[in-house]
């Protein structure tokens, strides 16, 4: 079974419980979010050519076809990761005081690299957002914990 540790797969069998239906597995469309769901950061065009698909039942992954994408993902190195987020957003605080404007980091999400759309956007900002200040300046710093899943960084 891939070359997943045990508890790792048991993390892998709880995410298709979730996303999935009993002896079909999951849904290929939903292969980014299962991924991330583990903790995982593939890029699009990765989970592509990983087997994801665009439409939803065009086709289904099998845990035993998903470990090994798993694993394979795992060891990406083209995954961005918090201080690699961090270093980037720290070119957007021009007072270098760890905020930046939350106009700026919302132009970033749906212009730049893999953009998002603004109904994610929103999401997004809901699930892992502190208000903006009165000048409509944020820290970025807390938002990219959770947004990464790092409660050991947020101040």
């Amino acid at each position: 079974m891939a070359d997943v540790p045990k508890r790792e797969v048991e993390n892998v069998e709880f995410v298709f419980e979730v996303m999935g239906s009993p002896g079909e597995g999951i849904d290929a469309v939903d292969l980014g979010d299962a991924l991330r769901a583990l903790n995982l950061n593939p890029t699009l065009a990765l989970i592509e050519k990983l087997g994801g698909t665009k439409k939803r039942n065009e086709k289904k992954i099998k845990l035993d076809e998903f470990l090994p994408i798993y694993s394979q993902v795992k060891k990406e190195k083209e995954q961005g990761c918090y201080e690699d987020f961090i270093e980037c957003l720290k070119l957007y605080d021009k007072e270098e005081n760890g905020t930046m404007l939350l106009a700026e980091l919302q132009h970033a999400l749906l212009a730049l690299g893999e953009n998002l759309d603004d109904e994610q956007v929103e999401t997004l900002f809901a699930d892992c957002m502190d208000p903006e200040d009165d000048e409509g300046f944020i820290p970025y710093s807390p938002f990219l914990a959770r947004m990464c899943d790092r409660p050991d960084q947020l101040k």
